[in-house]
């Protein structure tokens, strides 16, 4: 660690990178969220902890360093908050600033997992109320979601997209509204830059979990009134004027006077990203396939390593590979105490992937899910009198990379496999774990690369493309999309394996993974309260991940090949190429407020709906309701936007008339337009 350490070290400081230098790095951390497990080593935690603080001073990079996560963290190290909220947060050295090292813009997704959603309302009041209490630091993760491309997913069953909701989304466009939110509440906090660092604090306190805060110079006040309450909102008389707070949400005066942002109330775009096919090559893909090899695994049992005990898969395979085969034999006679009419093959698995074969037939399969690391595989056999040949291969899905001792947890068969037999009441086990074993990592294919283009010694057939067989690989070629549009490969109607384009892996593929049933809502999700990592999921009951990532690096201007390995079993038909994009942009704005609407690089081709006054629902599903103005909205937005990238609407009666109930509160602007 000392050594990796100071070689990122020695790499900024060669380039003169550290604010130090005269660089743009300002802060550096050392471990992470080490503090959470550091009870499980004993006394060894504190002195490894203590031994890290050291070294990292040791290295005088001349900026501060950080640990995540990390109670009580040696001095000079600065502890910092990682979680959805860390306003209540207070470091255990009081000279140390309040600091929050990760912001969780929403959740990261699992197989078999539903589709994670943070609101940009919520996100938005956690990062004021932060600063409302004293922070002096906040940083997102994720701010940019991503992509786990090639075997890089851990967890394990973190899924090939990490998306995580974050503003900008896994393809790189802006995940509107919660982008444009938060771009207006840091250009508000940047306004109070002078106060919020110099300013005294002082806090008053209105019961029902409703203060103000002033940051207060000599020269100027800044304020916030939050509202922590989960259902009803405030109205505060502060400073002699009555300010109305909505439930969980932070009002931002810059100047102690005007509400210049509300964390509850956005002023920015809904966009609707779809799916558009692709123009370029609008036909289906024309297939070719060829098997996985397996004879000389499944039926010789043939390896590279043979131990005469079954053997951790990541000691065995180095992580070169997702794949592992356990091979071994047993000789049976009749007269062997299990030998019965009813026989099963027992294998305890650790909760990833397992394929099971017996005399070089397919016997079945078994699979984990996330947080469900152990299983027994068992099903009936039928062995022959004499030398029986036993094969499991097992597929990893990332591995623990989180949690005390994480990395002792076992991956693949750690066994016992055995041989069950039953006889009337009396059940008779045969072990083999201390059999002769054989061990052969990854599968022929991966190892001859036969997914890279520069491949040429591989036969490919045309004839008979078969769908739905296991262990299978299947190449096609494919012009990529026009323009330039982020690329998604739909991957619906597969199994389970993983994909490339070009050579260039885009990730382990799993759409037959089903996402729970239950714990989606048709209700619109509703910001207030604390948030997890279930609240406003969606997606329940389909393919956990359908749609995969090709970037355009990866693609050629002419043809390009894309090949699949099939795993379980899937039709390869159904696979496509399609392009994301902005299908519909939505606004809801109340009056006085300026609504922008863009298509980003396309043109505004259409106006769904417009109405000013009282309109419900959500953006693709909005009404008009009893105080709608008598003016044509849909009109007056066509005059303005249609044919253009974007647009920007003032809301008032001036433009859009009066709505017939006039002794609305507060009159609002619906508006949705096509791309």
């Amino acid at each position: 660690m000392q050594n990796f350490t100071t070689l990122i070290v020695d790499m900024l400081k060669k380039e003169k990178l550290f604010a130090s230098q005269g660089g743009p790095v300002i802060l550096a951390q050392i471990e992470n969220e080490y503090g959470n497990v550091m009870s499980s080593y004993g006394d060894a935690g504190k002195v490894y902890i203590d031994w890290c603080a050291n070294m990292a001073d040791s290295l005088h990079i001349g900026v501060p360093w950080l640990m995540c996560q990390q109670t009580d963290a040696p001095e000079p190290m600065i502890e910092t908050c990682n979680g959805f909220y860390c306003d209540s947060y207070t470091p255990k050295n009081p000279t140390s600033p309040k600091m929050w090292t990760e912001n969780w813009t929403g959740w990261f997704k699992s197989w078999g997992g539903k589709d994670p959603f943070r609101t940009a309302e919520d996100l938005a009041y956690s990062v004021a109320r932060f600063f409302q209490t004293g922070g002096t630091f906040q940083n997102y993760y994720m701010y940019h979601g991503g992509t786990n491309f090639g075997r890089t997913a851990g967890g394990p069953y973190i899924t090939t997209s990490y998306d995580y909701n974050a503003p900008l989304d896994e393809y790189g466009n802006l995940n509107q509204p919660k982008w444009g939110h938060l771009k207006q509440l840091h250009s508000v906090l940047k306004s109070m830059e002078k106060t919020l660092t110099y300013g005294n604090i002082s806090t008053l306190d209105f019961g029902s979990s409703v203060t103000a805060t002033t940051y207060a110079t000599e020269e100027a006040s800044s304020c916030f009134l939050g509202n922590a309450n989960e259902s009803s909102d405030a109205t505060v008389n502060f400073r002699d004027v009555d300010y109305v707070v909505p439930a969980w949400s932070v009002s931002i005066l810059p100047d102690c006077k005007t509400v210049a942002f509300n964390t509850a109330k956005v002023n920015v775009q809904t966009s609707v990203m779809v799916k558009k096919p692709n123009e370029a090559y609008p036909s289906s893909l024309e297939w070719m396939w060829r098997s996985e090899m397996t004879h000389d695994t499944i039926v010789r049992g043939k390896g590279q390593v043979v131990a005469q005990q079954i053997v951790d898969q990541k000691e065995m395979a180095n992580d070169t590979s997702d794949y592992l085969w356990y091979m071994t034999s047993v000789k049976l006679g009749k007269d062997d105490p299990v030998w019965s009419d009813n026989m099963t093959l027992r294998v305890n698995g650790s909760g990833q992937i397992l394929h099971a074969y017996v005399n070089g037939k397919y016997l079945g399969s078994q699979w984990g899910k996330y947080n469900v690391f152990n299983y027994v595989f068992e099903k009936e056999v039928k062995l022959s009198p004499g030398l029986n040949k036993i094969a499991l291969l097992s597929a990893t899905v990332g591995f623990q990379n989180y949690g005390p001792m994480f990395d002792l947890t076992q991956a693949g068969v750690p066994g016992p496999v055995e041989i069950v037999g039953r006889k009337g009441d009396e059940t008779i086990i045969k072990d083999l774990s201390s059999n002769k074993w054989s061990y052969k990592i990854g599968l022929n294919g991966m190892n001859n690369e036969i997914f890279n283009p520069d491949c040429k010694n591989v036969k490919w057939s045309s004839q008979n493309v078969p769908v739905n067989r296991n262990m299978t690989w299947y190449k096609a070629s494919f012009k990529a999309p026009l323009g330039t549009d982020p690329v998604v490969v739909d991957l619906q109607g597969l199994g389970k394996g993983e994909a490339w384009i070009n050579g260039h892996s885009i990730g382990r593929y799993w759409p037959s993974f089903i996402a729970d049933e239950e714990g989606c809502s048709n209700d619109v999700c509703d910001y207030r309260g604390s948030y997890d990592g279930d609240k406003c999921a969606s997606n329940c009951g389909q393919p956990t991940q359908r749609y995969y990532h090709v970037p355009r690096s990866f693609l050629d201007k002419d043809v390009n090949t894309i090949v699949l390995f099939e795993e379980f079993s899937g039709n390869p038909w159904l696979v496509n190429f399609q392009t994301v994009v902005v299908g519909s942009a939505c606004g809801t704005v109340s009056e006085g407020n300026t609504v922008g609407l863009s298509c980003h690089g396309r043109p505004i081709s259409g106006v769904r709906f417009a109405s000013f006054g009282n309109p419900q629902g959500v953006c693709g599903a909005f009404e008009k309701a009893s105080c709608d103005s008598v003016t044509d909205g849909v009109a007056i937005v066509e005059s303005q936007c249609v044919g253009k990238e974007s647009c920007s609407l003032q809301v008032s009666q001036d433009w859009f008339g009066s709505p017939s109930c006039v002794d609305a509160p507060v009159n609002k602007f619906a508006v949705e337009v096509t791309c």
